[in-house]
């Protein structure tokens, strides 16, 4: 692949998955019994990322989406949050796609992403507040993030299998990882 064409692609990844997020604030919060509590369409470029690009690449996409929404939507509080939760669900969907496509799909991935971040966020809010009580919403934020994870997996499934520039960019960081992952 050359080098313009990933910086391309990974720039255009960025920008949407910055417009999704800004897209998502504007959106009232749809669980009131779980304020705080969002979907995270961002977080579908961050699962594209993953099964189109080295890990250095979406690490720097990740990075990146998350300075330019704060910058053009947030708060140095918002981007703390963020920041822990995109990091933790990061790290920890490496870390389950580590396990191969043989025992775990992409949307079992995914599902693993919407909980580690909510468990960042809550880390996050447990220092600041100065309180571990703040976990005790971690259940029902659990449950939240497992099923928006579910919903981003089945989205980025759908998107891997149908758009063709999405595909080559796959075909091609296969090869190269000589890792095949199903889309199903």
């Amino acid at each position: 692949m050359s080098h313009l064409r990933k910086i391309i692609f990974i720039s255009l990844l960025i920008a949407q998955g910055v417009v999704l997020g800004l897209i998502e604030n504007m959106i009232p919060y749809p669980f009131a019994f779980a304020p705080g509590a969002k979907i995270g369409l961002a977080n579908l470029i961050t699962i594209i990322s993953l099964f189109t690009m080295s890990k250095k690449d979406s690490f720097l996409l990740v990075c990146l989406r998350l300075i330019l929404t704060t910058l053009l939507g947030g708060t140095l509080s918002t981007f703390l949050y963020s920041m822990s939760g995109a990091m933790l669900s990061y790290f920890g969907m490496l870390l389950v796609k580590k396990i191969g496509p043989k025992y775990v799909s992409i949307i079992g991935i995914s599902a693993t992403g919407g909980f580690m971040h909510n468990v960042g966020q809550l880390l996050t809010a447990s220092f600041i507040a100065q309180t571990w009580s703040v976990l005790l919403y971690l259940p029902i934020l659990s449950f939240l993030g497992i099923l928006s994870g579910i919903a981003i997996g089945i989205a980025a499934n759908y998107l891997l299998r149908r758009v063709d520039t999405l595909r080559r960019f796959q075909n091609e960081h296969e090869q190269q990882t000589q890792e095949k992952w199903s889309m199903y």
